[in-house]
């Protein structure tokens, strides 16, 4: 099967998702851009870009998907002690250009880094215009962890966490669960399967049952508009 190529001039269009690659798992067109409207078309059928330095880039609809329902959040024991031991600070939108280039730096365990100088502009160009958001958790006045994504709607597409303390990125995911579920979100999407995702209450779920939902949540192109402040408990 060919890779479908999208053009800067070719709106917003995209193949069916249904003619994703099996090998590579989702893969589904290259090239055109990164432009406002193109990712929240992107999302709101279920696409997300993803591609290295050099790469064109390439777009995705995997399946199964990862999904967390925010109701769902598993909070381990350990976890909860932890954060009674140790409190933080959470909040949104505090610094979300801090959050995403922590996100973007070199890891242990990874070569280089899929957020590309031009990913980062893309994000950052979401968030200024309400559709991207980050949490951020402080000890102090230190950041220690963030997570940052894309909400339409009462869908919240993940994107990418981050934690320069132990625990840093469960506590804000467990933060951000708590208030999608206090404001009614439907999902958390996870795209990729990861063990540590799978430990904190995400699922696999299938690409069709994923996109049923997705247009339920997606139904209304709405902003979120989160508190300033969240909680863990």
């Amino acid at each position: 099967m060919s890779l479908y190529w999208l053009g800067t001039d070719s709106g917003v269009d995209f193949p069916p998702v249904n003619s994703a690659l099996d090998e590579p798992n989702g893969l589904l067109a290259a090239g055109g851009d990164l432009s406002e409207a193109r990712l929240l078309a992107a999302y709101q059928r279920g696409i997300f870009p993803w591609y290295s330095p050099g790469q064109p880039i390439l777009w995705w609809c995997p399946n199964p998907r990862m999904v967390l329902a925010p109701s769902e959040f598993h909070a381990s024991r350990s976890l909860r002690r932890a954060l009674r031991r140790d409190p933080v600070t959470v909040t949104t939108n505090q610094c979300f250009r801090a959050v995403i280039d922590n996100c973007a730096a070199p890891r242990s365990h990874e070569n280089g880094t899929w957020i590309t100088t031009e990913m980062r502009a893309a994000y950052c160009q979401l968030h200024d215009n309400g559709w991207a958001h980050s949490i951020e958790v402080w000890r102090d006045s230190t950041l220690i962890g963030g997570v940052y994504g894309v909400a339409i709607g009462r869908a919240f597409f993940g994107e990418s966490m981050f934690s320069a303390a132990t625990n840093g990125s469960k506590f804000a995911l467990m933060a951000l669960c708590r208030q999608l579920t206090q404001d009614q979100f439907l999902l958390l999407d996870c795209q990729m399967h990861t063990g540590h995702l799978q430990s904190l209450g995400a699922n696999l779920v299938a690409r069709d049952q994923f996109l049923t939902l997705l247009e339920t949540a997606c139904g209304v192109l709405k902003r979120w508009n989160p508190p300033p402040h969240l909680s863990c408990d």
